[in-house]
């Protein structure tokens, strides 16, 4: 089966985060660097990093992705947010390099209060000043948003922009959320509805890969512009709609991390269980 994980803790240790995926059954996991809603942040020591890269090969986890904070806005109207903004991100990217971790999933930003135009040429002047200061190795994934009020990067077009205002490649591709893109506008849960957004990404995107799925079920409606997130089956996009989804040509073999509701464990085997039997159901029809 393709990779699957879920979004786990880095308490007592951030190594601990690839423990936890194991004990899932989990082939793919994603972290956070520290807590991510406050600016306050913490270096990793060595031994910590050492031992999370020590886990990793005696798991053999190829596929881990860090998600950036949730207070990072690349474009808000207010300049000591921005600043924070672009300190946190390069932060994220520092952390990444010294775990060995490829990608760090980003939400670009939000208008709060601007025009789209304003908004964007702040987020390219922060992509600027992040690209004259990093020269590590690892890069940024643009994940696609709800298309709630302020969003600038909900539509597969946006994204488009976004990721051509980088020039240094540190852009290195997408991670789209199914929960988000549903409450966008694009119905992922139908074969006409996939065929438009793939329509799109070869349209708008054709130098870019979607390198990771977050694969999420939506507590709002379609189109609703709500990020609201549910167990898988029981929101919008429902089990019906993941295994046509799953089965789509252009989106399979990339890596699918939940982000389901969680308040515990359980909930998270709860819903592996749920994703590893669609999957084993489209597997079964490809034979």
């Amino acid at each position: 089966m393709r990779p699957l994980g879920v979004h786990t803790s880095i308490a007592k240790g951030v190594h601990l985060s690839i423990e936890r995926a194991h004990k899932l059954g989990c082939t793919a996991l994603q972290i956070f660097s520290h807590s991510p809603r406050t600016w306050v942040r913490g270096p990793i020591d060595d031994r910590e990093a050492g031992e999370f890269r020590r886990l990793r090969r005696c798991y053999g986890y190829e596929h881990i992705f860090i998600h950036s904070s949730y207070l990072i806005n690349l474009c808000s109207p207010d300049r000591t947010t921005r600043e924070r903004s672009i300190e946190m991100l390069l932060y994220e990217l520092k952390v990444a390099d010294k775990l060995g971790v490829q990608y760090v999933v980003l939400h670009p930003g939000r208008a709060s209060g601007q025009s789209a135009s304003e908004a964007m040429e702040k987020l390219r002047r922060s992509f600027r000043i992040i690209e004259q200061r990093w020269d590590g190795s690892a890069g940024i994934l643009l994940e696609n948003t709800a298309g709630q009020r302020g969003d600038i990067s909900s539509r597969i077009a946006q994204l488009a922009e976004i990721a051509g205002s980088v020039t240094g490649g540190l852009v290195r591709g997408l991670c789209l959320d199914t929960a988000h893109a549903f409450q966008a506008g694009y119905n992922i849960a139908t074969p006409q509805g996939l065929e438009s957004l793939e329509e799109e990404m070869k349209r708008y995107m054709p130098g870019y890969r979607i390198r990771l799925i977050h694969l999420n079920d939506s507590k709002a409606g379609f189109n609703s512009g709500l990020d609201r997130h549910e167990h898988i089956g029981r929101g919008g996009i429902g089990i019906e709609g993941f295994r046509v989804f799953l089965s789509y040509p252009f989106f399979r073999d990339i890596p699918l991390i939940l982000e389901t509701p969680k308040k515990s464990e359980d909930d998270d085997r709860r819903n592996l269980l749920a994703v590893r039997r669609i999957l084993e159901t489209v597997e079964q029809s490809m034979r």
